[in-house]
């Protein structure tokens, strides 16, 4: 925002400047909202990565659990072995969806349900419900992940929308009244200022008026 020297005190520029002002306060309003969204969602996902990880340190406790009794059902060479033999999984693919601007990553894929369903039939009971559990474990780190990635991503938008919001509301929309205030009072000066001569210039004309009305009747009375 100019300084108040470099402000044109014009009808003009008082016009664009309160148009400027009306922009701005709709432009403020719309990022309290979007911070108020985004402040809701941020407590939901962070209500479900809550659940995410406390189902995960349950899953990996039972994880462990079926890994110790595979190794007494079955030999932990055994187990070594087939968990080498263990199919692949697919390449992890990161979408995103838009949430009030922000890109929320969305992970997809990760596993080969298929080749391992065929590859557990041939196993052992035990290592078949170590695998399975494993493998549920490795879903929820991805969810975990893809929770927590969205958490900071949504903080750092909120952030980043409080900045702007306190930046007009604080800075930008006080210039811009202090602009119309500087523009208002010009103009009134102005205008008193053209009262003013207007008013000397008309006393002047009548005073002129009057010199040349009298100077006419001592012409009248010297004749």
């Amino acid at each position: 925002m100019p300084s108040a020297i470099n402000i044109r005190p014009t009808r003009l520029e008082y016009i664009r400047t309160k148009r400027r002002i009306v922009i701005a306060k709709k432009g403020l309003k719309l990022l309290k909202l979007k911070r108020q969204a985004l402040i809701l969602e941020f407590f939901s996902t962070s209500k479900t990565a809550a659940t995410l990880r406390s189902g995960l340190q349950s899953e990996l406790m039972k994880g462990y659990e079926s890994i110790r009794m595979a190794e007494m059902m079955a030999g932990a060479i055994r187990l070594e072995n087939e968990a080498m033999k263990i199919p692949s999984m697919t390449n992890l693919q990161i979408k995103s969806k838009n949430v009030m601007g922000v890109r929320i990553p969305k992970l997809v894929g990760g596993q080969r349900q298929e080749a391992l369903t065929e590859y557990l039939l041939e196993l052992p009971t035990s290592i078949n419900e170590a695998i399975k559990s494993f493998q549920q474990v490795h879903k929820m780190v991805l969810d975990v992940a893809e929770k927590e990635t969205a958490l900071r991503k949504l903080l750092l938008e909120i952030e980043k929308t409080k900045r702007k919001s306190n930046a007009i509301e604080n800075v930008f929309v006080p210039r811009l009244e202090a602009a119309v205030k500087f523009i208002t009072f010009r103009l009134d000066e102005m205008e008193r200022d053209t009262f003013i001569m207007l008013k000397t210039v008309k006393r002047k004309m009548g005073e002129r008026e009057e010199e040349s009305i009298k100077k006419e009747e001592q012409k009248i009375l010297a004749g």
